[in-house]
């Protein structure tokens, strides 16, 4: 690998959306990562496209590590068959874990949730607490509206670099892993 990248953290809803590409392009991405013998650390979760990624990544023999929290275990089901499930107190914990062992993050279609591990990401790049790379996966346009508000805080100067050296937008499964090996 080029980029020295051995395992990504996926962010993403744990539940499916309402176009099913979402599930579909989430599949294929575990797939790939399994394929491209990267590591996968995600939520933890047996639902929506949480547990499609890990599920479609353990098929192909893929290394699944999901950290949860205790509060969590219940409501997103946690998954019982991974490499290894990591129950932690809190959500503060579960998102620093998941972007110590994780070396870039790829961000797919969810919710609050999924904004709040995207965001906390972005702002410890942007204060140089990692330097990890952060790839979306923009299924059907999902992220189009979010990447123009970006690009208008850009230009109103609240950004203290150009979205092009933080994030990569990418409509597909094999542009996210073309980006990121």
């Amino acid at each position: 690998m080029t980029n020295n990248i051995t395992s990504v953290a996926v962010f993403c809803g744990s539940q499916n959306g309402n176009n099913p590409i979402f599930a579909t392009h989430t599949a294929e991405l575990g797939r790939l990562l399994a394929l491209a013998k990267l590591k996968l650390i995600y939520g933890g979760g047996n639902t929506g496209l949480m547990g499609a990624v890990a599920n479609a990544a353990l098929a192909d023999g893929g290394e699944v590590i999901g950290i949860i929290p205790e509060r969590l275990k219940e409501w997103e089901r946690h998954h019982g068959s991974l490499t290894e499930l990591v129950v932690v107190p809190d959500m503060h914990t579960r998102k620093k874990m998941m972007y110590e062992r994780s070396d870039a993050a790829i961000i797919l279609p969810g919710g609050f949730g999924t904004m709040d591990e995207l965001f906390e990401m972005l702002t410890w790049n942007q204060l140089k607490i990692h330097d990890k790379k952060i790839y979306f996966l923009n299924s059907a346009g999902f992220y189009d509206p979010l990447f123009l508000h970006l690009l208008h805080m850009q230009k109103e100067g609240f950004l203290y670099d150009s979205l092009e050296e933080r994030i990569h937008l990418c409509p597909t499964p094999a542009e996210v892993l073309d980006r990121l090996i």
